[in-house]
């Protein structure tokens, strides 16, 4: 396959890709690596991942970990391979944006906020379709365990470790009523993200947000779907608003 990278030239000519620590799988170093890059845009669309030659020797691993590794970027839709032309990267329109490598990524490098905007909206639209199933089809033991958590959130107001917890543990539960699971992974993808964000954890109203779980909680109880639906919505809206920082000045 080497056929699929450009003619090697000087080291010097190419951006060094800056390698992660080394993982027990060099492959995925190897990958992060490369989808940060371009995610940066360190490597810009069109342009053309360095030699099979260079990238080993940046990273300290052979032939075929690089040649795989330019695989997993073809499948995330971060590159394409032009005959005579080398792998080039595509531009992010072609990006599988909810696969977690590229997702992590583009949250990482989220200078304006704006990807976390995106996400909060999203997540806010695929949460109230669950929700909305979720009343409509909840059995009773279905419902013990959502009040199970909304009782632990209850009980840990004033610890915000345990209550951030006990929130997600609300969350999951209500996606587990719902028979809608490719909005259920999705949406279990992006809060994944979102939470390993740092500015996605800054410090905000836990009563408000108990509030808001409960006013969730009852319409699932009462079997209404429409106000679950609204009620999911607005909260996960209101909560980012809430912890949102000022976005950066340009």
């Amino acid at each position: 396959m080497s056929e699929t990278f450009a003619a090697p030239g000087p080291v010097a000519e190419y951006p060094t890709i800056a390698a992660r620590t080394r993982a027990p799988r060099l492959g995925v170093t190897v990958v992060s690596a490369l989808v940060d890059a371009i995610v940066r845009g360190d490597l810009a669309p069109g342009s053309s991942l360095p030699p099979e030659a260079v990238l080993c020797e940046q990273f300290g691993v052979s032939r075929t970990v690089i040649r795989e590794s330019a695989k997993r970027l073809e499948e995330k839709g971060l590159v394409t391979v032009a005959q005579g032309r080398g792998t080039l990267v595509l531009p992010p329109a072609s990006w599988n944006m909810v696969d977690a490598t590229v997702l992590a990524a583009l949250v990482a490098n989220d200078a304006t906020l704006g990807v976390l905007d995106e996400l909060s909206a999203v997540r806010a639209a695929l949460e109230a379709v669950i929700a909305r199933d979720a009343a409509a089809r909840r059995t009773p033991a279905e419902l013990e365990r959502l009040r199970e958590a909304l009782e632990l959130m209850r009980a840990t107001v004033d610890d915000e470790p345990r209550f951030s917890q006990a929130d997600v543990e609300f969350h999951q539960r209500v996606g587990e009523i719902t028979s809608n699971r490719l909005a259920d992974s999705i949406v279990r993808t992006l809060f994944a993200e979102a939470r390993e964000s740092a500015r996605f954890h800054l410090h905000s109203q836990l009563d408000v947000t108990l509030r808001e779980h409960e006013r969730v909680f009852a319409a699932i109880e009462a079997r209404d779907p429409d106000e679950a639906e609204a009620a999911m919505r607005a909260h996960i809206l209101d909560a980012w608003e809430r912890r949102r920082p000022p976005s950066p000045k340009r």
